[in-house]
């Protein structure tokens, strides 16, 4: 099993809490995770018929026959199981009792609040970072166009499958196979061409009303769409932060792909050399440095929550970064030239908008710091990058 950053989180949340539940894509790892690290803890999947008819059928009697410790896989096929379990722990409410992984959210949401509040602590586990895999003895990706063709699926890094073939089946196997499950759609092409068009608009503000019109659907439909592969963990939303700008500031939010692997398979690309020359390289890079802050947050127990800026004067940064008191502003280059106009958007929040506690460029280069103290730093380097700005923060 490759080592995940989010074990400490993990841990700690089964001395905290009667239920840790732990949400994200499929094929992330949730399983060996829970599985790896709680070996004595029985184990029951509700992907399996016979124990997804009984969990339904008879949740007392399943419940009974699956006392705790146990990992209970896939709680969203059998979300009606949680009010039982709110009862059991009610009565006995020792943490650690129970640990619930899930694939999707919008099923789940409703159960966890109106249930399990403040009985589960809930974590967010997403494919493997480049902080993860670094740590390990696997040969790496050499440069950002490797890492972001090969993606970071567990099983392509483990078993050194073929990025191309393992994300055709990943795609067919279970983003086709859940939407389906989840929306009736009609047409599987307009679907499928939706999710094609969204990809090649990774990275920018998304304009639904336009993306309506080429796909041929209804504002409506996008609207669902979206926020079904939001529920599955394939893409996640960046919002727009503001601070009482009012009409002056863009509110619509932009969408990245949560892996790379699948965003690069959707567009085409069979072959890292093909990255480099696409029209989207810029956007391919942007989407990979904001997943690895998703997982960043993920892992560390934090709401993986981020936000960018834009206004209509053309103030933009693509990333603010934020702890309690402190705001580092984030802009993301496929360049691999530290040149230092490529903060000019950042220089100019920090006069116009509002004053920055530091300011870095994530690029494909080498790290260097400029003269007025701005960090360049390869994007391999992101996570100690953020640690020791949170650090340098609390000291």
């Amino acid at each position: 099993m490759i080592p995940r950053r989010i074990e400490e989180e993990f841990r700690q949340f089964l001395r905290e809490y009667p239920v840790v539940t732990v949400l994200g894509p499929r094929q992330a790892g949730k399983t060996t995770l829970a599985r790896g690290l709680l070996p004595r803890y029985a184990y029951r999947s509700l992907e399996d018929p016979d124990d997804r008819r009984f969990a339904e059928e008879d949740p007392r009697g399943f419940l009974r026959e699956s006392p705790p410790p146990v990992i209970f896989d896939e709680i969203q096929r059998v979300p009606e199981l949680l009010s039982y379990l709110q009862g059991i722990v009610d009565e006995s409410p020792l943490a650690g009792q129970y640990v619930l992984t899930g694939s999707h959210q919008l099923a789940l949401r409703a159960a966890i609040t109106q249930s399990l509040a403040g009985r589960t602590g809930v974590l967010h586990l997403f494919p493997l970072s480049i902080e993860e895999l670094a740590t390990g003895e696997r040969p790496l990706p050499e440069g950002f166009a490797e890492w972001a063709h090969r993606g970071f699926l567990p099983r392509i890094h483990a078993d050194g499958l073929r990025p191309t073939p393992a994300y055709a089946s990943y795609f067919q196997t279970y983003v086709e196979r859940d939407v389906r499950q989840m929306v009736a759609l009609r047409d599987a092409s307009l679907f499928d061409k939706f999710l094609r068009l969204l990809a090649g608009r990774t990275g920018q503000v998304l304009n639904k009303q336009g993306l309506a019109g080429e796909v041929g659907a209804d504002g409506k439909t996008i609207d669902h769409w979206l926020s079904i592969l939001e529920a599955s963990f394939i893409i996640f939303k960046v919002r727009p932060w503001h601070e009482n700008f009012g009409k002056r500031v863009i509110k619509s939010p932009k969408y990245y792909f949560v892996d790379t692997g699948l965003l690069v398979f959707l567009l085409g690309i069979r072959e890292p050399a093909q990255v480099m020359r696409d029209p989207l390289l810029g956007g391919i890079f942007e989407n990979l440095v904001m997943a690895e802050g998703l997982k960043y947050l993920a892992n560390r127990g934090h709401l993986p929550e981020l936000h960018f800026f834009r206004d209509q004067h053309g103030h933009e940064v693509d990333w603010l970064f934020a702890d309690a008191r402190r705001f580092l502003g984030i802009e993301i280059k496929a360049s691999a030239t530290p040149r230092p106009s490529l903060l000019d958007g950042l220089r100019a929040f920090d006069r116009k908008i509002r004053p920055l506690d530091g300011r870095l460029l994530v690029y494909s280069g080498n790290p260097r710091t400029h003269s007025a103290g701005d960090r360049f730093v390869n994007f391999k380097d992101l996570a100690p990058t953020l640690d020791a700005w949170l650090d340098s923060g609390s000291s």
